[in-house]
């Protein structure tokens, strides 16, 4: 097998290659480090790369392959960080300038089980400022690109880790997701992406501001990927507010156990907001017919967020004022968004409105199992396409843009985008998978039945190869 090949190699794949002793911690973490300083200039997916700590780790755990069998799930295995999660010792900027010489004292908690898992962490992926956009492209940084069409892109806020995915800079990454911001990523690159259902992951130690719209979760190249990384980073840390049980049996089974047949439901317009473009309909209808061709009962039914969209805005934008940065250090539309903040009674007032409504959505699920969904309302935007409009008529088309992801975040549910195909510029077309309240496994199987019956896997960025 060649470097370029190793690159692309799933996750797990990989993890068997160095337990089998075929390939070792330093030499996959060297073609991955080589990939990111011929191809990352050109993508702009790692803010910072920490190749002297990953070579460090890579070497400690190639020499500890041969004193042990004793190996946790992803030893060896290269992944990256989202730039709004701390690690130790590493730059955390949050997406600005500003912050960087800001240097956590400590790892997230959901990096702590990442390292627990045995990966190694190649570095800091790049993210929009605050993690607050659905494109990439935070002042005194690059812009992130989509591998697929440099001129488009990744995607936000998790763009650069999906970028890093889909040029076989990284083997799998860590993403979060307070809006679609996993989804949409993985769904303009072409990737697996799972929004884990509240209180699946912990926040700790530090817990969450956002009355529990934002997740961390997984981006990866296969259904299995995701899975198993979710079996890792999942868990209840004493003190979370929110928790779920442990799956049983594990995600990673469930991406090998076939589904039942399921109720599913579909829906290709978000009211108000509208119709999702052709594209982004076609791969929705596409896989409908799929489904059913696979025995799954398959319904047409119309969504209404009317009453979701302002309470969703005002809990979503409360995060740049909690996160306590200046407003003279900030992009115009955040510096915009922070001055339509409210009083915090206009905020618990929003809190309880989206609790009304997201009960609403959850009721939907008594008669169906999955809701099949657009990721986006239409295809991805150009990098810098929305930089000369106004930052009101900015937020108006991400809002547009956006459409179908925020309902789950509003709820709690779990989500999942997987890659249908592609679109006249070459860019991957995705459909998301909305499933009952804790119920990822069902996504899961069903989200695996998919790609099986429509493998994604071999499919590379000319760019990366």
């Amino acid at each position: 097998m060649n470097e370029t090949d190793l690159a692309f190699t799933p996750a797990l794949e990989l993890a068997k290659l160095i337990r089998r002793r075929e390939l070792s911690p330093l030499e996959l973490v060297e073609i991955y480090l080589n990939r990111i300083q011929q191809l990352n200039p050109k993508l702009g997916s790692y803010f910072t790369v920490t190749a002297d700590l990953a070579i460090a780790d890579a070497t400690a755990k190639t020499e500890l392959i041969t004193q042990t069998s004793e190996l946790p799930p992803f030893f060896g295995v290269p992944i990256s960080i989202k730039d709004l999660n701390p690690v130790a010792g590493v730059p955390c900027t949050y997406g600005s300038p500003a912050l960087l010489n800001n240097i956590p004292e400590f790892d997230d908690g959901v990096v702590s089980l990442i390292k627990q898992a045995g990966f190694i962490i190649l570095g800091k992926t790049a993210t929009s400022e605050l993690g607050s956009f659905p494109y990439t492209e935070p002042t005194g940084f690059p812009p992130a690109r989509n591998p697929w069409n440099l001129e488009y892109t990744p995607g936000g806020s998790s763009g650069g880790a999906a970028a890093a995915v889909a040029a076989g800079l990284c083997a799998i990454a860590q993403g979060s997701d307070g809006g679609g911001s996993i989804r949409g990523p993985a769904a303009c690159c072409g990737l697996v992406g799972i929004k884990p259902a509240r209180g699946r992951v912990s926040k700790a130690p530090v817990g969450e501001r956002l009355a529990g719209i934002a997740v961390n979760g997984p981006i990866a190249r296969t259904v299995a990927d995701a899975a198993a990384m979710l079996d890792t980073i999942s868990g209840y840390v004493t003190g979370d507010p929110y928790w779920l049980p442990d799956p049983e049996p594990s995600f990673l089974t469930a991406a090998t156990t076939q589904p039942k047949k399921l109720r599913v439901a579909f829906t290709t317009g978000i009211a108000p907001l509208g119709e999702a473009d052709a594209t982004c309909k076609q791969a929705v209808l596409q896989t409908v017919q799929l489904l059913e061709q696979l025995g799954h009962q398959v319904a047409e039914m119309s969504l209404d967020l009317s009453a979701l969209v302002e309470p969703f805005q005002i809990v979503w934008q409360s995060g740049i004022t909690a996160s306590g940065l200046p407003a003279e250090i900030l992009q115009p539309l955040n510096r915009w968004l922070l001055a339509q903040t409210g009083s915090v009674g206009e905020y618990i007032q929003a809190i309880y409105s989206m609790q009304i409504v997201a009960r609403q959505i959850v009721a939907l699920f008594n008669n169906i199992d999955v809701l099949v969904l657009p990721v986006y309302l239409h295809s991805p935007i150009r990098v810098g396409e929305w930089a000369a409009l106004s930052p009101e008529d900015t937020f108006q088309q991400i809002v547009n843009w956006i459409a179908p992801c925020p309902p789950a975040n509003a709820t709690g549910q779990p989500a999942i985008a997987i890659p249908v195909g592609f679109d006249s510029h070459g860019l991957p077309m995705s459909v998301q998978l909305l499933g009952k309240p804790a119920a990822e496994a069902t996504l899961i199987s069903l989200a695996a039945q998919l790609e099986a019956a429509n493998p994604w896997i071999q499919h590379r960025p000319n760019l990366a190869t």
